[in-house]
């Protein structure tokens, strides 16, 4: 999602799914790594963790989200954000 229209604290959110908690923690681990091997930009921080159902990467202009399908239904950051351009929608 592009929000550098709607917020000054980001200017993208990848916002994605994992379906167990070691699968959350896979998901997350495996961006911060590929971001720092491929791209050479370390994370900020990884906040939450996968007993939540929430994990959050922060790049800085770029945060990642990365949910449980349920935990992802309640915070419903895309209806939050809905004014927010949708780059890509991949499912």
């Amino acid at each position: 999602m592009d929000l550098r229209e709607h917020t000054v604290f980001a200017d993208y959110f990848l916002i994605c799914n994992g379906t167990n908690e070691r699968q959350l923690r896979a998901i997350a681990n495996g961006i911060a790594q590929d971001a720092k091997e491929n791209g050479r930009i370390m994370s900020n921080a990884i906040e939450g963790n996968a007993e939540t159902g929430w994990v959050l990467v922060d790049f800085g202009d770029l945060i990642v989200h990365i949910f449980s399908p349920e935990t992802r239904e309640y915070y419903d950051l895309e209806g939050l954000w809905n004014e927010a351009h949708v780059v890509m929608r991949m499912q």
